[in-house]
C-alpha cells in the first residue's frame, strides 16, 4: 500500500507555497508521493480570471520539478467537480493506495461550504497545513465545531493509516506567505508569460497526466 497525499486546487498559478507544503507534508506524514489535483474548475471560485487548464497544469509541473509529485487533471477524466465524488472514485480506482487529503488552513476556514464535507472527512484522513493569517479563522470555523473531536496529535501524524475515520491532524509547518492571488495581481497574464519563459507554445497533446499517463487532451 503506497501512501499518497492529495493536494487539490486551481493552481492558478502553482507556486513555491504548493511546493513547500508538499515537501514538509511528505516528511510529517511519511508519504511515498503527493498528487497535485489540478481542478478543471473549482465550484467555489469564479471563472473570471481562471487561466486555461493546460496553463495551470503546466505551471504545476514546473513548480513540482524534482519532487515526488504527480501532477494530474484526473478529475476531468473521472467527470467529478466536487472533492467528495473525486475521493470516492479515486479509492475505487486505486484500491492499493492509501490517501490523505491535504489542505491549507484557509480551506478549513470555509470547509463547511464544500459539498458533503462530512462525507469527505469520513472517506479519508485530513491534514491541515498552517497558513499565515488564516489559523485563527480555521480554528473558529463552523466545520471545526464538528471536526474538533476527531483531531489527532501531530506527533502521531505518521500513523495516519491506522486512524479510525473521521480523523484530522493540524500540521505546524514553516509558514509561506506566497499566494496565487498576489501572483495574479502582479501578473494577470501569467499563463502567457509562462509560455514565453519556456520558449514554446502550450501544446495539450504534449502534456501527459502524471497519474493516467494520457495526453491532457
Amino acid at each position: 500500500m503506497r501512501k499518497i497525499g492529495l493536494l487539490g486546487g486551481s493552481f492558478n498559478p502553482a507556486h513555491q507555497g504548493h511546493r513547500r507544503i508538499s515537501v514538509h507534508a511528505m516528511e510529517a506524514l511519511g508519504l511515498d508521493e503527493i498528487w497535485w489535483l489540478v481542478s478543471p474548475g473549482n465550484p467555489l471560485k469564479p471563472a473570471r480570471g481562471m487561466a486555461p487548464l493546460t496553463a495551470r497544469f503546466r505551471s504545476a509541473r514546473k513548480a513540482a520539478r524534482r519532487l515526488p509529485v504527480r501532477v494530474t487533471a484526473i478529475e476531468r477524466e473521472l467527470g467529478t467537480r466536487y472533492t467528495a465524488d473525486t475521493l470516492r472514485k479515486l479509492k475505487r480506482r486505486f484500491p492499493r493506495r492509501r490517501f490523505i487529503w491535504l489542505m491549507g488552513a484557509d480551506n478549513l476556514a470555509q470547509f463547511h461550504r464544500w459539498r458533503d464535507w462530512r462525507r469527505i472527512a469520513a472517506t479519508v484522513p485530513i491534514a491541515v497545513v498552517a497558513r499565515p493569517g488564516y489559523d485563527g479563522d480555521a480554528h473558529a470555523a463552523r466545520a471545526m465545531g464538528w471536526l474538533r473531536r476527531f483531531v489527532r496529535p501531530a506527533t502521531k501524524a505518521r500513523h495516519w493509516t491506522r486512524w479510525r475515520l473521521p480523523a484530522l491532524v493540524l500540521l505546524k509547518l514553516p509558514p509561506d506567505p506566497t499566494s496565487a492571488t498576489a501572483l495574479r495581481a502582479a501578473d494577470p497574464d501569467w499563463h502567457q508569460s509562462l509560455a514565453k519563459s519556456l520558449n514554446q507554445p502550450i501544446n495539450p497533446m504534449a502534456l501527459r497526466d502524471g497519474v493516467t499517463r494520457r495526453p491532457l487532451m
